[in-house]
């Protein structure tokens, strides 16, 4: 006849208190956990609850057996206040969510390692007190050519720098909380198929999730179902601070289905990133460009994105440094601001721009206060397709390159309502210099413009 719960709480309670927690506790925690079958519990090491050198050398001894051992270590609930561990091959630690915490006491690094194969954290609360962390540290947790990272329904807080630092690591990133990092929640810097999903990351002091890489190179990220909000800038710059999600140099990178809200500067910013996606993500009251794709790029698909409240929505930009050949299709951007967090030359208020071999199709946009769309900038502006637009509520509704230079574009089959100014009219750089082309008849050689319709 199988155990009834108390009887099994009772043993359990009973095992602990007779120094023999290991035979018991691993049947209860394997009813919810069956990875945890002969998990080594901290009470077996006395690193119980506590602080101190000597608790961090019990755990660091107790890591060891277990990691030699191919078993996970469990942490009871409690508060474990250590710091300095360098964390063995094959280390595997779990608690119980929300009540096993390990607290930074400062002096260096919580856990580090180096050159291994695999870890896994999991059910835990880190927390780094907001204490400081070495020159050498860049991260409250901080990883080096890992393997495999497993980090799964953990929460990671209050770290004077990053969170969590990656570097040339692989592995998942899974539904865990990482809230107050005095620079990103994450920095992963030239992983090897990483992927980063369903996390939350909330409040920190210059940025959210970064994927980057040393030289350009294919990367494979993916980063997926996150919520990401409350980002700030707190270093300033123009962009390379206060992004929800910051792609920089990594080719291959998929950022889909992520909630991003009020980011000091951009929800999504690739910069010299090739053969990106930026799909289905909701993109709130961004303090900039909700999503940009700039420098040296060739090739990325942003598609069926949301993007309310922001400077800008979307730019495809930079095709003087190489950045080329895009696909922007059925976004929705709306309620955009003229005010920017900095002085830029081509300016705020646009709801989508894009520059080179790029097509533009089945988008619509309301509430640009300056332009709805813009088609080049001076002489950037090659091969560019718009064709099934809605512009509603724009005092421009596009504004096309006719600057010496520029090159081809058309502009067919779109709808414009309530632009004041003109549905289509040609700019040089920022100066105005032709009546509405809307209806056809463009006098510029290189555009066609046709069949659109102005209600």
């Amino acid at each position: 006849m199988p155990l009834r719960r108390d009887m099994l709480l009772f043993l359990a309670a009973s095992a602990v208190a007779g120094g023999t927690a290991r035979a018991i506790a691993s049947p209860l925690i394997a009813a919810s956990q069956p990875d945890l079958r002969g998990a080594i519990d901290a009470v077996e090491y006395r690193a119980v609850p506590g602080g101190g050198d000597r608790k961090t050398r019990q755990l660091e001894q107790m890591i060891k057996q277990a990691a030699a051992e191919n078993v996970p270590v469990f942490l009871p609930p409690g508060t474990y206040r250590v710091s300095n561990l360098t964390l063995p091959d094959n280390t595997r630690i779990t608690g119980v969510p929300g009540a096993s915490r390990i607290v930074y006491t400062g002096d260096g690094h919580l856990f580090a390692a180096e050159n291994i194969r695999r870890i896994e954290l999991s059910n835990l609360v880190i927390d780094g007190g907001n204490r400081w962390l070495g020159d050498y540290a860049g991260g409250l947790l901080q990883f080096t050519g890992v393997d495999e990272v497993m980090i799964d329904n953990c929460e990671i807080g209050g770290s004077r720098k990053h969170a969590l630092q990656l570097e040339r690591c692989g592995g998942r990133i899974e539904r865990s909380r990482i809230s107050g990092a005095a620079q990103s929640g994450l920095y992963a810097v030239d992983s090897a198929n990483l992927s980063i999903v369903a996390n939350t990351v909330s409040e920190c002091g210059n940025g959210g999730v970064l994927v980057h890489r040393w030289k350009k190179a294919e990367d494979g990220t993916v980063v997926s179902g996150n919520r990401i909000s409350n980002i700030r800038a707190n270093d300033g710059g123009t962009g390379q601070n206060g992004n929800g999600i910051n792609v920089f140099r990594a080719d291959g990178v998929m950022v889909v289905n992520n909630h991003i809200a009020d980011c000091a500067f951009t929800a999504i910013r690739a910069n010299s990133s090739s053969n990106i996606q930026i799909s289905s993500n909701q993109c709130r009251r961004s303090g900039e460009t909700a999503i940009y794709v700039e420098f040296a790029f060739e090739g990325a698909v942003v598609s069926a994105n949301m993007i309310d409240g922001a400077a800008n929505g979307i730019s495809i930009a930079n095709f003087d440094e190489g950045g080329r050949l895009a696909s922007v299709t059925g976004n929705i951007v709306r309620n955009l601001t003229p005010k920017g967090p900095y002085t830029h030359e081509v300016g705020f208020g646009i709801g989508i721009a894009a520059e080179a071999d790029t097509l533009v199709s089945g988008n619509v946009i309301e509430g640009a206060p300056r332009w709805g769309l813009q088609i080049g900038w001076g002489a950037y502006l090659r091969n560019v397709v718009v064709s099934g637009n809605v512009v509603r509520k724009a005092p421009v509704g596009c504004a096309v390159s006719v600057a010496e230079g520029a090159g081809t574009a058309v502009i067919t089959d779109n709808v414009f309502q309530e632009t004041a100014e003109g549905a289509v009219l040609g700019f040089e750089w920022d100066r105005k210099v032709s009546g509405e082309m809307a209806s056809g008849g463009s006098p510029y050689r290189q555009l066609t413009v046709e069949r659109n319709r102005i209600s």
